[in-house]
C-alpha cells in the first residue's frame, strides 16, 4: 500500500500530509481532507484480543500519519490516554439484551468528545513541530455543546496555541455553560452567540477562507486551525473506540470473533457515525448503520429520500448537540459514496450554500443502504429517559435515549437482532434537568447543582467529580455577541 494522504473533497489539487491537513484543519477550496485510501487492520491477528485501548490507537493511528515516527504516535498516545480517563477501558460497555452502550463520557468534560480531543492537541504541536511551522495557531471552534468544553480543556494553556469557541447562548444546557464559561488558561477565549449552532458553525468555516483576515492572521504570526470534527486529527481518533469496543464484546463472549454488529449513533455533525464508517472500510465488520436524529431529523430524511433539505424549521431540543441542520462531515461521506467524485461534491455543496438543498446521485442514494435513519421526538426521548432508567436501572442523557429509541424502532421495523453498538455520548449530569424531568420530577426548584444533587439522590448514582467541582468554579467568560460580529471579534483577538 502506497503512502496515505489526504485530499479535499471538492478537488483534486490539494494533496497533504498528515501533519499539514491538521494544521490546516480545512482545504482552502472549502472542503474537508479526507485520506486517500484505508489502511486494513486485521481484527484476526493474534494480538488484538490482548491490546489495550493505547495500543490499539497507536496501531490504528500509524498508517494514517507515516511521515510521522512510531516513538512519536506512542508518545502522544500515552499523554492522551494515560491519566484523562476515569475508567481503565477508557470507553467501557454496558450491555442491555442486544444492545451495548459505548460509554463515551468517561474523561475530563463528560461527553464522547474527550475521546478525540484528549490527543488533538499533541497531534497539533507534534504538525508544527514537523512542518517546522514558525506560525502560531489561532483554533477557531463552533460547539454545539461538547465540542466547545472539551476543546477548552484541550488547548488550555498549550504554547504557540490559542482558541476561540462559540457557542448558541441559548442552545446549550446550564451545565455545559458553566463548563466553557468557567474555563481557565491565558489562551482561550469564549464568547456565546445570539444563534443556533448552524450559525457558528457557517461562520467559522466562512472565516478560514477569508482573504482578507488570513492576511491580518499572517502579518500577526498566526494561521488557522479547527477543533471541530471538519479537521481530519478530530476525525481519526474516534474509529478507535469502535474496534476497542468489539474486541471487549468478543472477550466478554457476547458475540464470536468476525461476527458482524450493528452501530447507533445519534447524529448532529456526523462525525461520530463516519468514524464507524471508517473503521467499516479498515475491516470492522459492520452489518448496518443506525442513524438517529432528534427532532431535527434533517438526516432522517435524507438517508430516506436522498434529498437533503435545509429549508425548515429548526427546533431547540434537549438533545442540543444534535440540534443541527447542516452536517458538515456528511459531506466527507458524500465523497466516498461518489467514488471521489469532486466535482459532484463541488456541485452539491454549492446547491446548498446557494439554496439551502440538494439531491444526490441515484448511484449515490443507492449506496445510502447501508444506514438506516430514524428521529425520536421530545416525546419519545423523554420516554425512553424514564422507561432505560426503571426498566433496566441504567441512567442515561437524553442524547443516548435519542439512540436507544431508534435502536428500538430499528429492531421493530426490520427484525434484526443483530448485536448493536449504541454510543452513549454524554453522562446525564451535563442534562440534569431534562433527566429529572422524564423521570417525573419537577426540573425547576433550586439551582441547577441543587437539581444535580436531586437526580443523584433520586437515582442513586454518583455525581462526577468534575461537573461537582463546576458550582464553585468562577465564571471568566460572560460575552454575547451577534452572530455578525464574529469576524470583527476574532480580528480583535489578534
Amino acid at each position: 500500500m502506497s503512502e496515505i494522504k489526504y485530499q479535499s473533497t471538492r478537488s483534486k489539487t490539494e494533496n497533504k500530509t498528515f501533519a499539514e491537513a491538521v494544521i490546516q484543519g480545512i482545504s482552502p477550496d472549502g472542503g474537508l481532507y479526507v485520506p486517500t485510501q484505508f489502511p486494513k487492520f486485521d481484527i484476526h491477528c493474534s494480538d488484538f484480543l490482548a491490546m489495550s485501548y493505547p495500543q490499539l490507537a497507536e496501531s490504528i493511528f500509524k498508517p494514517y500519519m507515516p511521515e510521522l515516527t512510531t516513538a512519536t504516535i506512542k508518545s502522544n498516545v500515552n499523554s492522551a490516554y494515560d491519566t484523562k480517563f476515569s475508567s481503565d477501558d477508557i470507553a467501557p460497555l454496558k450491555t442491555l439484551g442486544e444492545g451495548s452502550f459505548i460509554e463515551l463520557f468517561h474523561g475530563k468534560t463528560q461527553a464522547f468528545k474527550d475521546m478525540a480531543l484528549s490527543i488533538l492537541p499533541y497531534f497539533m504541536l507534534t504538525s508544527i513541530a514537523h512542518t517546522k511551522s514558525e506560525e502560531s495557531v489561532l483554533i477557531l471552534t463552533a460547539t454545539s455543546g461538547d465540542t466547545g468544553k472539551a476543546a477548552l480543556e484541550g488547548f488550555a494553556d498549550v504554547s504557540g496555541i490559542d482558541i476561540a469557541v462559540f457557542y448558541p447562548t441559548d442552545g446549550v444546557s446550564d451545565i455545559q455553560k458553566k463548563q466553557m464559561t468557567t474555563q481557565t488558561g491565558d489562551n482561550v477565549h469564549v464568547f456565546g452567540i445570539n444563534g443556533n449552532f448552524d450559525d457558528a458553525q457557517t461562520a467559522v468555516k466562512t472565516l478560514f477562507n477569508d482573504e482578507d483576515l488570513k492576511a491580518l492572521l499572517g502579518e500577526r504570526g498566526y494561521r488557522f486551525s479547527s477543533a471541530n470534527s471538519i479537521n481530519i486529527g478530530r476525525l481519526l481518533p474516534q474509529i478507535i473506540y469502535y474496534f476497542n469496543s468489539y474486541k471487549l464484546l468478543v472477550k466478554a463472549g457476547t458475540i464470536a470473533l468476525g461476527a458482524p454488529i450493528n452501530i447507533c449513533v445519534p447524529t448532529g455533525n456526523f462525525g461520530n457515525l463516519l468514524a464507524a464508517y471508517y473503521a467499516m472500510h479498515m475491516g470492522l465488520p459492520v452489518h448496518q448503520f443506525i442513524c438517529a436524529s432528534n427532532q431535527n431529523h434533517i438526516l432522517t430524511d435524507f438517508i430516506n429520500t436522498g434529498i437533503y433539505d435545509t429549508n425548515r424549521a429548526f427546533h431547540t431540543t434537549t438533545s442540543p448537540s444534535m440540534d443541527i441542520l447542516i452536517s458538515s462531515n456528511l459531506e466527507r461521506l458524500l465523497y466516498h459514496l461518489s467514488g471521489g467524485d469532486t466535482e459532484q461534491i463541488q456541485q452539491l455543496m454549492n446547491g446548498l450554500k446557494t439554496s439551502g438543498r440538494y439531491e444526490v446521485s441515484p448511484m449515490i442514494k443507492a449506496k445510502l443502504d447501508s444506514f438506516y435513519g430514524g428521529y425520536a421526538d421530545e416525546a419519545k426521548t423523554q420516554l425512553e429517559i424514564k422507561t432505560t432508567f426503571t426498566q433496566d436501572h441504567y441512567l442515561i442523557d437524553p442524547h443516548t435515549a435519542v439512540a436507544y429509541s431508534v435502536y428500538k424502532d430499528y429492531v421493530k421495523a426490520t427484525g434484526d437482532h443483530t448485536h448493536t453498538l449504541i454510543a452513549a455520548t454524554a453522562s446525564p449530569y451535563k442534562f440534569a434537568d431534562s433527566v429529572l424531568e422524564a423521570l417525573g420530577h419537577d426540573a425547576t426548584e433550586g439551582t441547577p447543582f441543587d437539581r444535580i444533587r436531586k437526580l443523584s439522590e433520586i437515582t442513586g448514582t454518583e455525581i462526577p467529580k468534575e461537573i461537582a467541582a463546576l458550582e464553585s468554579a468562577e465564571v471568566k467568560h460572560g460575552g454575547t455577541i451577534e452572530k455578525t460580529e464574529i469576524r470583527s471579534t476574532v480580528a480583535g483577538l489578534l
